[in-house]
């Protein structure tokens, strides 16, 4: 999951995601950031260990958590990331999300360099979800956990599943029903 933004946007994660990760029973739950608070692993480690990487807006972390959490699942490496890349290409993006809309082409080049030797790469921060194969690497966003874009991209999560031998899937997960409302979700009719 990504970009819970709880308390920032949201006051409480979707009313469907965790009944819905109980019910998926991961072995470990992967936050690539913009968790914005500790209180908020909480309730995702009742569920199973979990594993984070630092997002632009997760001041609260600092020293704590780097940017990449390089890891080893399963024999696989694993880069978990938020995938804004430095400050400056940040306030650079911003610029141009605003005249372009979102590209996944803009952030590649970020994940790519950040997680070389990475098969896996786990990021967030786009709110769009993505799972794409770039030569041997898998890229993989859930989408943002809480605050989706509007009526065009729904919040969402997903599940990475790596077998034996190396095989990696991905699938993702939308939240419907709910939307945010002065921080409140509300249920749609």
């Amino acid at each position: 999951m990504a970009d819970t933004h709880i308390p920032d946007r949201v006051k409480t994660f979707h009313p469907e995601l965790l009944p819905a990760l109980r019910a998926a029973r991961p072995d470990l739950i992967l936050h690539a950031g913009d968790v914005s608070v500790p209180r908020v692993l909480e309730p995702l480690r009742e569920i199973a260990p979990v594993e984070m990487a630092r997002g632009n807006r997760d001041w609260a972390f600092r020293g704590q958590h780097g940017w990449v959490n390089q890891l080893e699942l399963s024999g696989v490496r694993v880069a978990l990331m938020h995938g804004h890349g430095s400050w400056f290409q940040y306030v650079i993006d911003k610029g141009i999300y605003f005249f372009q809309g979102y590209r996944f082409e803009r952030y590649l080049a970020i994940l790519l360099k950040a997680a070389q030797n990475a098969r896996v790469i786990v990021y967030g921060h786009t709110h769009h979800a993505e799972k794409v194969w770039v030569g041997q690497q898998f890229i993989f966003n859930p989408g943002s956990a809480s605050f989706g874009l509007g009526a065009a991209v729904s919040p969402g999560w997903g599940m990475l599943s790596i077998y034996p031998a190396g095989r990696v899937e991905g699938e993702i997960f939308e939240l419907r029903g709910y939307r945010v409302l002065q921080g409140e979700w509300v249920k749609v009719h």
